[in-house]
């Protein structure tokens, strides 16, 4: 067991700035001082019924957990960190614990180089609601910071150009054939399903990550955005998933497997949804990874809790419109927060169905480690909820390797068409290829 530290009670104080949008970039500009932070934003996202608050940010690290390489039992490490006192927890897993689920082995190219676990306690923790702010401080200065952040300038150019041009890590006609050798072995009955993904890489770039993300957030608007700083690496977020969110005891799982974009007008809008509503494709898609979803929910709920809430729901975002399906269950009492979550990791919608052949394929044909792509973030509370999202339309960034790399994919099934795979891929890029121009 690790040995972590015991500390103090927080404070906690309630605000009410007037204008909490601009409170929102102000908190952000201020934390970013710090070399841990992890900024959670809803961006007022109106679909999303199990939202708790507008942004929750954690600043600074009181205690922290790093886990650098798996097979080092990064699963007990988190249970310990837990364990040792109820408190606010922030932090990250990576799509590489599967090796510590499973018999499974990551040896792609790696080129952001993330530790594969990291969560902290924080010094601050701020709660952003539509009409208050919550300052929770472990030195019990919440006045003193609030008025820091509310004097803090913004000075963030959206309009500023990068001009930052990224290249695939698979050339396109590689791609299109890989996509037809895993189709062949769906018919050859090796899977059902297999989401395939490609890295977009620039390197010795320098960016700003605070301003780029800013950026991001603006065109992408998704409800599960993040930003996170560990040191010189950053992760830049604009996921639209959520992966799994423990509230009391019910689990809420919402799946995404479907995409198509948005139309230029309400009424073409409306009729792309429609498209995507009845598209035998994406509702096969989606119901094999609702499937699969279930059945990893069945290792930590109770026996018949297990229920699909919504199948098929279409939702807008700024970008796309998505299918999302929602499957909730109770979480039987004698399992561990931290075991529901590795119980169902890494989530289906970003594997395939089976499991773990579709992630022994996933090492064999894509070209870049994973890493903190299509892993989670977020966080615990000391009650012992949590909320985690999926980790896509995300930029990864290391600031002394002057790397930046993000990955897009999608789940290829036997009616999948290469090259329309390949346009999908593109679109899901499409927020953060207009960021770097």
């Amino acid at each position: 067991m690790v040995n972590f530290p015991t500390l103090t009670h927080t404070q906690k104080t309630t605000f009410f700035p007037p204008d909490l949008t601009l409170f929102k970039r102000q908190v952000l500009l201020w934390a970013n001082q710090f070399d841990t932070l992890c900024y959670l934003d809803s961006n007022e996202y109106q679909h999303d019924k199990y939202s708790t608050c507008e942004a929750l940010v954690a600043v600074g690290a009181v205690r922290e957990l790093t886990v650098a390489h798996t097979g080092e039992g990064a699963f007990e490490q988190l249970k310990d960190l837990m364990d040792v006192r109820k408190s606010w927890l922030f932090g990250f897993l990576t799509y590489d614990l599967k090796n510590d689920i499973e018999r499974l082995e990551s040896n792609n190219f790696d080129g952001v180089k993330m530790p594969v676990l990291h969560f902290f306690e924080p010094k601050y923790v701020i709660q952003i609601y539509d009409k208050k702010v919550i300052i929770h401080s472990a030195e019990n200065d919440s006045e003193n910071i609030f008025y820091e952040i509310q004097n803090t300038h913004v000075n963030i150019d959206l309009n500023k150009k990068t001009n930052i041009t990224v290249q695939p890590r698979i050339p396109k006609n590689e791609y299109l054939e890989i996509v037809e050798k895993i189709r062949q072995h769906i018919i050859e009955g090796d899977l059902y399903e297999m989401n395939f993904c490609q890295e977009f890489f620039a390197e010795n770039t320098d960016i700003e990550p605070l301003a780029m993300f800013f950026r991001l957030n603006e065109l992408s608007k998704a409800p599960f955005s993040s930003f996170y700083k560990k040191n010189n690496q950053y992760l830049l977020c604009a996921s639209p998933e959520r992966f799994l969110k423990k509230q009391g005891q019910q689990l809420i799982s919402q799946p995404i497997k479907g995409t198509i974009r948005r139309g230029n007008t309400p009424t073409e809008d409306l009729e792309l949804q429609s498209i995507l509503s009845r598209s035998t494709k994406d509702r096969a898609e989606n119901v094999m990874i609702v499937d699969l979803v279930r059945n990893d929910l069945t290792r930590s709920s109770r026996t018949g809790t297990i229920q699909v809430e919504e199948l098929f729901g279409v939702y807008p975002f700024e970008q796309v419109n998505h299918m999302i399906s929602t499957i909730t269950s109770t979480l039987r009492e004698n399992v561990h927060a931290v075991d529901a979550i590795r119980h169902a990791f890494p989530m289906g919608s970003m594997t395939g169905a089976p499991k773990v052949m579709s992630m022994q394929l996933i090492e064999r044909y894509e070209q870049t480690r994973r890493g903190l792509y299509s892993g989670a973030v977020g966080y615990f509370t000391p009650e012992g909820d949590f909320d985690f999202n999926v980790l896509i339309r995300s930029m990864l960034y290391h600031t002394n390797l002057r790397y930046l790399s993000f990955q897009v994919g999608g789940a290829i099934v036997y009616d999948s068409v290469p090259e329309r795979e390949y346009e999908e891929c593109l679109l899901k890029a499409k927020a953060m290829l207009e960021v770097l121009k």
